[in-house]
């Protein structure tokens, strides 16, 4: 039995502690930001808010403070929003971990002093060097993982025996792992997917999606490649693979119909999807200014055509 502490009590965070338990493992769920999450599941019947089911009852649910952390844990998940990131990397920075840390989060962070990108785990390491980090990605929707749907992840370290630790650690008939070496590149692509995942919602016609998937793949690569990560990640379940996923509904895909139908990004925020958080904005507006700076519009004239949509109100071009 290994010890697992997840930091984060969202949907995410609570789905991916199903298997976790269900493995056999000790895990506690805390939760910085949502005091009332952790409330209300502490109560015998355990109704996750967003999931709408009840979790095993072996899970326990304990406030967050920082001392949490200074207890031993075989691994510590991060589940946290992109925003949730330097919180839990200024908590860590002065921590004397020998835990594994698992990134679940997905996104990326302008350094504009820099001039510089970086994965969300080299911001958590530019505070603490000496933790050990792996990334979990790919196409896993925390609703279809908390009802025991079939679902393969792609864990990544640059050694990758840590990767396939952690794998048996928290796998099991219905999670399974793949793995890679390749952080960057598999961080870089779980991000950026979510851009190409608004453009083919946008897409009319199944044959044009089509096309446009394949242009996607390409640019995904060439971005994956500038930012110092391997191009061929891109055909991974962290690329190809959650892309697809995010390319047959959600958030960002439905965005990307109403912008597929002409009306401008602004209007349709405002009108439709005021109170929805959209990944792909977020992304967009943290390293835009990087991308126009350091990218050629012919080598990435989708996610340009994008950017120019999302930040200069204007109608979205494909082609």
């Amino acid at each position: 039995m290994k010890n697992i502490l997840i930091i984060g009590g969202g949907a995410m965070g609570s789905a991916f502690a199903i298997p976790c338990v269900e493995n056999r493992n000790k895990v506690t769920i805390t939760e910085p930001y949502n005091l009332n999450i952790i409330n209300n599941l502490s109560k015998s019947k355990k109704i996750h808010p967003t999931l709408k089911i009840k979790l095993p009852k072996k899970i326990l649910f304990k406030k967050y403070s920082s001392n949490l952390l200074n207890k031993k844990y075989d691994l510590i998940v991060v589940a946290l929003s992109s925003e949730g990131i330097n919180f839990i990397a200024k908590e860590l920075s002065n921590k004397k971990l020998k835990s594994s840390i698992l990134l679940l989060t997905k996104g990326l962070k302008y350094n504009k002093k820099k001039g510089k990108i970086y994965t969300l785990s080299e911001e958590l390491l530019k505070y603490n060097k000496k933790i050990n980090i792996s990334v979990l990605k790919g196409p896993s929707l925390a609703g279809e993982l908390s009802q025991k749907i079939n679902t393969e992840v792609l864990i990544a370290n640059k050694n990758i025996n840590i990767a396939k630790n952690i794998g048996k650690m928290i796998s099991t008939k219905y999670y399974k792992s793949e793995y890679s070496s390749d952080v960057i590149g598999v961080e870089v692509c779980s991000a950026i997917k979510n851009i190409y995942s608004m453009i083919l919602g946008a897409c009319n016609g199944l044959n044009m999606k089509a096309y446009i998937f394949k242009k996607s793949i390409v640019e995904m690569a060439y971005v994956i490649k500038k930012l110092n990560g391997d191009p061929k990640t891109v055909y991974s379940l962290a690329g190809i693979g959650d892309l697809y996923v995010s390319a047959m509904g959600g958030r960002n895909s439905k965005m990307g119909s109403y912008l597929g139908k002409g009306l401008k990004y602004k209007f349709t925020k405002k009108k439709y999807m005021s109170n929805v958080t959209i990944e792909a904005e977020q992304l967009v507006k943290e390293i835009y200014p990087f991308i126009l700076k350091k990218f050629k519009k012919k080598h990435i004239p989708l996610m340009y055509n994008l950017i120019r949509s999302i930040i200069y109100n204007k109608k979205l071009q494909i082609n």
